[in-house]
């Protein structure tokens, strides 16, 4: 059963989740800042580049699938002890496949086992976040968000250097994946064994409640329109991870360069605001924090579909990226209102929204293909409303410690 937590191991909890998130992200970006040697070593082309990427994807559902069952099974803090270490092997044997045996099959099955992993460990890293978020009684959820940024922030960062220095994919990716899985495994061991996330190991009926209560979620009507919100914010946020530099190129006739700023725009915008929305939530309210950002992300997006010039474009693309921040946390940190209820809630939540991530961007990249890249952005300003107007479904249910803002609960200060 969960005892009372001091304040020194929650605060080891905390840091060791933020420090998960980091090495995840960090293991994501050194990934794709490979994908030119990738392709150079392997003698392939887009076509190729994209059955790759679109098995890391497939895998990545599978593992999506498979997480709420490793949850309900073995509890969050066991389960990441073996996903995190599929998706360092798959790290490891892309390095393999790549440089050393130059095989296109064996990058494949690395790049699925590395997509199943990590995919599994993000819904099981948010479950524990919110169950974090929920011990410490205020808005965490966007913070640890952030650390994802950051990890993607370092490791593209490095990746540049790496390639700088003419060092190989396999050795690059080969101590990416040693230390994502030494940060990772050591982090676990600060994580508590805690009901709360199902890791009180139980008996066999015990088991069969938790999969009914994994299975109930789904039809739970607040599931669902907390996944609209997020839905709509993780097209948002992917539509420009993937194609907002192609908007400013082919869209509006700038530079690779001008694009490639317009991303960092965005992606500062982002990881600023996850940083301060803790504190932001803990003022207004999730609710009203929500409805107030879906609005910057909608006018930012507009204004860049319609940006008759360069400096209104960037404006737009600021809004967009802030605005697109919270959406994601916050639908997580709704979803575990319900103690009882928050590793499979959390689960059913993150699995919409990665499959936005993952689905989202080749359907925009067809479209685009038939209509141009700025016409089909229209498509994620509706999204981004219909999110907005779905908002009220975060509202907090009265289990929750968090997300109910200053003026509704002054008791819950921390």
């Amino acid at each position: 059963m969960d005892g009372v937590l001091t304040r020194p191991q929650l605060v080891r909890w905390r840091t060791a989740i933020f420090a998960i998130f980091f090495a995840t992200g960090l293991g994501f970006a050194s990934w794709a800042a490979r994908l030119p040697a990738v392709k150079i070593d392997l003698g392939i082309n887009d076509l190729q580049i994209g059955v790759l990427l679109f098995v890391s994807g497939a895998a990545a559902i599978v593992g999506l699938s498979l997480a709420n069952v490793i949850v309900v099974r073995w509890g969050a803090r066991r389960g990441m002890f073996g996903t995190i270490m599929a998706f360092s092997l798959g790290l490891m044997i892309v390095g393999l496949g790549v440089q050393f045996l130059q095989s296109y099959e064996v990058t494949a099955i690395g790049l699925a086992l590395m997509g199943a992993g990590m995919s599994a460990t993000d819904v099981m890293m948010n479950v524990e976040a919110a169950a974090v978020e929920q011990s410490f009684g205020k808005t965490l959820m966007p913070l640890f968000h952030a650390f994802f940024s950051f990890g993607t922030v370092a490791g593209a960062g490095i990746g540049v250097a790496i390639v700088a220095w003419g060092v190989g994919v396999a050795w690059h990716l080969w101590a990416v994946g040693i230390l994502v899985l030494i940060t990772g495994l050591a982090s676990l061991g600060a994580v508590p064994v805690r009901e709360l996330v199902q890791d009180e190991p139980g008996t066999k009926a015990s088991r069969r409640e938790r999969f009914t209560v994994a299975l109930a979620v789904w039809r739970d009507p607040r599931t669902y329109a907390i996944g609209v919100i997020m839905l709509g914010m993780a097209f948002a946020e992917g539509s420009a991870n993937d194609w907002l530099t192609i908007a400013m190129v082919d869209g509006h006739r700038e530079s690779q360069t001008v694009g490639a700023i317009a991303l960092t725009v965005f992606s500062v915008a982002m990881t600023v605001f996850r940083v301060l929305g803790g504190p932001l939530v803990d003022w207004l309210g999730r609710v009203w924090t929500l409805r107030i950002l879906s609005i910057a992300a909608v006018v930012g997006l507009v204004m860049f579909i319609l940006a008759p010039n360069l400096p209104i474009a960037f404006v737009g693309i600021a809004l967009w990226g802030a605005g697109a921040s919270l959406g994601f946390p916050l639908g997580m940190s709704a979803a575990a209102d319900d103690p009882a209820k928050a590793a499979a809630s959390v689960s059913a939540a993150a699995t919409i929204g990665y499959l936005a991530f993952l689905c989202g961007p080749p359907i925009l990249g067809w479209i685009s293909h038939e209509i141009g890249i700025l016409p089909t952005l229209w498509i994620i300003v509706v999204l981004i409303a219909l999110s907005g107007l779905f908002s009220g479904a975060a509202k907090p249910l009265a289990t929750s410690t968090v997300g109910a803002g200053h003026t509704h609960s002054p008791s819950r200060s921390h």
